[in-house]
């Protein structure tokens, strides 16, 4: 397999070394990624859809401190066997299936905090030359159809190319996001000509924002390595990928669904919001409450 070969996309990167200040003080002993959306931690999403999308190596870029993911994904002997004992078969079953038997998951240690590309490039040994995919778990994204990997994915192999996921932003948002200038779109993708990290609204090249979703090629990471670090002595992903725009295609893909910030408290709180109302269980007494939580606010407090 080339590193230009899109066809068998296996292997994906999640960065989880931030540390979470948002969400102080809960993040002080529980990463962010941990944090539940009903009833599975946030990284859980991000690694079903990368395995829906025929992941079966999932790199796990962290740091020293975050033993909870680590602990997470591994096998739990003590509570299995008490499950077991005590025939609580579903719930053995929801332990046992947070990673299928034919996925493995790996750890590497990012030893300081430099960068999502740093971060990325953090884990070259495991990936190789091959592609690979980048999911920010950050960014959950919900979808009644194929997940946005899966679109991307599907899309990489047609044309041969890396893709980005985006989205429109309003103007006013742009030097929050890297920013991409598509100057023609044929269906939900196009080519990308361009691509600037933060930009102010007056000159960014359009309203065309980057969320954590990427399927990249192994070059990648030797642009990396000879990308200079910018504020903050960080080295920024998005400088490598517009590097690599004067080498092979890379595409701007506007997936079907809905991206929930979890980096943010409002966006964990839609994003429970949306879950709760998709889930068997909960999606009745869910709306139930909310209507009877907003059935309580007076005008005045809805501003």
């Amino acid at each position: 397999m080339t590193s230009n070969d899109f066809k068998h996309v296996r292997k994906a990167v999640f960065p989880v070394a931030g540390l979470g200040t948002r969400f102080l003080p809960a993040t002080k002993t529980v990463p962010k990624e941990m944090l539940p959306v009903v009833d599975r931690p946030l990284i859980q999403y991000a690694v079903d859809e990368a395995i829906a999308a025929g992941c079966d190596t999932l790199v796990f870029v962290t740091n020293r401190y975050k033993h909870a993911v680590a602990d997470y994904f591994d096998t739990a002997y003590e509570l299995e066997q008490r499950l077991e004992r005590s025939g609580k078969d579903e719930l053995l079953q929801l332990v046992r299936d947070v990673l299928p038997a034919h996925v493995r998951a790996v750890f590497v240690t990012q030893a300081e905090a430099r960068g999502l590309g740093h971060a990325v490039l953090c884990a070259k040994p495991v990936i190789g030359d091959e592609p690979f995919a980048v999911l920010l778990p950050d960014d959950l994204i919900w979808s009644d159809g194929p997940g946005a990997l899966a679109q991307m994915l599907e899309l990489a192999r047609a044309r041969s190319a890396g893709v980005v996921a985006v989205q429109d932003v309003p103007r006013a948002q742009t030097g929050s996001y890297g920013i991409v200038d598509v100057p023609s779109f044929s269906g939900s993708s196009g080519r990308i000509e361009a691509m600037v990290e933060k930009p102010k609204p007056e000159v960014a090249p359009s309203t065309l924002a980057v969320v954590g979703r990427y399927v990249l090629p192994a070059r990648i990471f030797e642009l990396l390595e000879n990308t200079e670090p910018g504020s903050g002595g960080e080295i920024q992903l998005t400088d490598g990928i517009a590097a690599l725009l004067d080498e092979i295609p890379m595409m701007a893909h506007r997936f079907q669904g809905r991206r929930f910030d979890c980096g943010s408290r409002i966006g964990l709180i839609q994003a429970t919001i949306q879950f709760a109302l998709e889930h068997d269980d909960l999606a009745d007494a869910a709306r139930a409450y909310m209507r009877a939580a907003l059935a309580q606010v007076q005008p005045e407090q809805t501003v």
